[in-house]
This record gives C-alpha cells, sequence and structure tokens, in this order.
C-alpha cells in the first residue's frame, strides 16, 4: 500500500479515532488504526469491539492495499509534522514508512488479517437533526450510572417514534427524561434500543465537526446501532437487558411548585456546598414563604446558607438532595428560569425548565437524601 495524504485531513481523521481505540487491551490489534487504500480516498477504521469508527479523507493512491498502524503512536508524531502532505506506505512485512519532507520514519504495523471485521450498516432506519440528538445527550448522559455491574444502566433508553424522539437516563438515585417533537423522516414504527455511554460521547464529538442542522442516518440490526455523519460512520453494540419501567418513577402527584431563575439558584448551591460532606456532597433545600433557603449541614469545617426570594406561600417544606446532581441539571439547561416540583421531604423533586415558547419536555427527578 502506498498513498500520499494532506496532514492536516489526516490528524482530524485520526484525532476523532481516539476515544475508540483501546489504550489498555490484551489484543494488540485493538490498539491500530487499519488503513485501506483505494481508489481516490484512505479509509480508517478503529475499535474496542465495542465501539468502532470509519472515517475517510482524500488521498492520491499510487498502491491499492491495507496495513494497520498504532494509532496513538502515529497520531502523536503526525501532529508535529508541518502542515504539507506526507507519504505513507505499508510493506509487506507489516512496517510502515512515513515520508514528509526530510523527515523519514518507520513504525511496527501488523497484517489486517488479525484486524477484527465491523459490521455492515443495514437498511436506513431513520434521519435524525444531529442537533437534536446531541441536546439530548446532553441533557441525560449525567444520569448515567457509572457502576459496571449495573449493566442496562450504563447507557440511555433512545426511544424513536414517527413523531419525535425520547431519550432516559437513570442511576438509580435520579433520572433525566427527555422528549422532543420532531418529524422523523424514513421511520415506519416506533424503534427502541439502548445506547452506551461511550457511544453517546463519540456522537458528541463526531457532531462538532458537521452542521449542527444536519441529519445523522441511524440504523440498526441485532446486535449493533449505527450512526453516519457524512463520510463518517460510528458504529455501537447494543447494550442488552431490560431498561428500567421508567413511567413508574416519574412522579404522579407534587402540590408544591416554584419558579427559580436557573444561574443564581445553580451559583448559590455550588457556594453553599463547598461546606457539604465530600462523600455524600448532601445539602438541605427548604421552601418557605416568599423564598427558598439552600444551606449546608453544620460541620466542623464550617456552615453556609442562601436565600432567594420567589412566589411561594405553601407549607414549609426541608429537603436533603446531592448538590451535584441539582447542578447537573442546571448546567444542561439553557433557559433563564427553572421550575422545582415536590410534595414532602419523603418524596422525589423534580426539576423542569420554565418559560413561554418551550418546544421539549425535560423532566428530571431527584430522590431525597437523610440529611
Amino acid at each position: 500500500m502506498e498513498l500520499s495524504v494532506s496532514k492536516v485531513d489526516l490528524v482530524r481523521e485520526l484525532s476523532l479515532s481516539q476515544g475508540v481505540v483501546e489504550k489498555k487491551t490484551t489484543i494488540p490489534i485493538l490498539s491500530n488504526v487499519l488503513f485501506e487504500a483505494s481508489g481516490d480516498r484512505v479509509l480508517m477504521t478503529a475499535t474496542d469491539l465495542e465501539l468502532g469508527i470509519r472515517c475517510s479523507c482524500p488521498a492520491r493512491v499510487a498502491k491499492e492495499g491495507a496495513g494497520t498502524i498504532p494509532a496513538k503512536r502515529l497520531l502523536d508524531y503526525v501532529r508535529l509534522l508541518p502542515d504539507t502532505d506526507l507519504t505513507i506506505k505499508i510493506a509487506d512485512n507489516q512496517w510502515a514508512s512515513l515520508l514528509c519532507g526530510r523527515s523519514r520514519t518507520r513504525i511496527a504495523g501488523m497484517s489486517r488479517d488479525s484486524f477484527p471485521e465491523l459490521p455492515q450498516m443495514p437498511n436506513l432506519l431513520a434521519e435524525i437533526p444531529i442537533g437534536i440528538l446531541c441536546s439530548m445527550i446532553a441533557k441525560t448522559i449525567f444520569a448515567i450510572s457509572m457502576e459496571e455491574s449495573r449493566f442496562t444502566l450504563s447507557g440511555a433508553l433512545l426511544l424513536l417514534k414517527t413523531d419525535g424522539l425520547t431519550m432516559v437516563a437513570t442511576d438509580g438515585h435520579r433520572l433525566a427524561l427527555v422528549d422532543v417533537p420532531a418529524e422523523i423522516s424514513g421511520l415506519t414504527d416506533t424503534y427502541r434500543a439502548l445506547l452506551p455511554r461511550k457511544a453517546m460521547l463519540e456522537i458528541l464529538k463526531l457532531a462538532q465537526e458537521v452542521d449542527p442542522k444536519q441529519t445523522v442516518q441511524f440504523s440498526g440490526d441485532d446486535n449493533h446501532l449505527f450512526f453516519k455523519l457524512g463520510e463518517r460512520l460510528l458504529i455501537s453494540r447494543k447494550l442488552t437487558g431490560n431498561f428500567p419501567d421508567f413511567e413508574r418513577v416519574l412522579p404522579k402527584e407534587q402540590p408544591h411548585s416554584v419558579t427559580l431563575p436557573r444561574e443564581e439558584f445553580r451559583l448559590a448551591i455550588e457556594r453553599v456546598s463547598q461546606f457539604s460532606d465530600e462523600r455524600s456532597r448532601s445539602i438541605r433545600v427548604q421552601f418557605g414563604d416568599g423564598e427558598v433557603k439552600v444551606h449546608s449541614v453544620v460541620s466542623e469545617t464550617g456552615e453556609s446558607e442562601e436565600s432567594l426570594p420567589v412566589e411561594y406561600d405553601g407549607p414549609s417544606v426541608s429537603i436533603g438532595f446531592n448538590a451535584m446532581y441539582l447542578v447537573d441539571f442546571l448546567r444542561a439547561v439553557s433557559e433563564p428560569n427553572v421550575s422545582f416540583h415536590f410534595k414532602s421531604h419523603e418524596t422525589a423533586g423534580e426539576l423542569r425548565p420554565a418559560g413561554e415558547g418551550i418546544t421539549y419536555e425535560y423532566r428530571y427527578v431527584v430522590m431525597p437524601m437523610r440529611v
């Protein structure tokens, strides 16, 4: 194999593969990126067996062929080259030669025969506006469980419907649900899948390279999900198992609510939480006549309290929460105001964006803490 390619193009595409390449693996080939040169393009593929990515860029192909090169070492080296074209040759002994200006480098590669075959994308199921998909990911990804033992909670539930999309994530202590009405072209029936957290992160990364108005071509088979953005294809293994019945978690009765300025509320929580327990991050949110108080639990390190004026004339209720759970939601929304819905100190609280003209539904349910 022999080809010439722009250094800028190569660095851009290799950078997108770095989140997929397995860094610490007992299977050495998974640390490599597969190069396949044909026609006027070079195709690059990386996988960790759970996630795969295919990228390509224009190239002047002198000799068609394929081979693999260590992904991180290649990228770290190519980044340091001048912004010009470089030539890549992979010999029959799997050594890759890189020529750029006066630089000459050889890297030990591996045969493409041992590189895993990725599945081909099946027929298109739907086209999803990438801006909507990324917004939904940003509003739910922080609620995904980080415990590997809770396998079905290590991703988000994605529901595609003919009239919109729903995404739900939970770690057992909180639940984030986003429902966006949208025309999903190509979809004929409801589609349901569990999307792993790592795949969601890679979708966000790929989306930074395209126009937010562009659509992502989506498909799936029995084991994999496929997301195609232009010339780039992300392939993710589906999570197996049953996602919890989230409908049962959503509070049915919350007689009290207040509307709060989002940024002021967030900053108050962040300041007060500096004096909360480092492990539990617990604070109290107290709803009283005309105000909401946020205060830390008295400890040896100190205490803090802040209050915000609100329109509220209901009973006084004090609820304990993990401060960071509340902050995650307040950072994810862009509306200037949020509404806080609650019943008692023993039941879950719920946050939603508030204001006129909100065209989507975003519900964030947080379980109370004993403080």
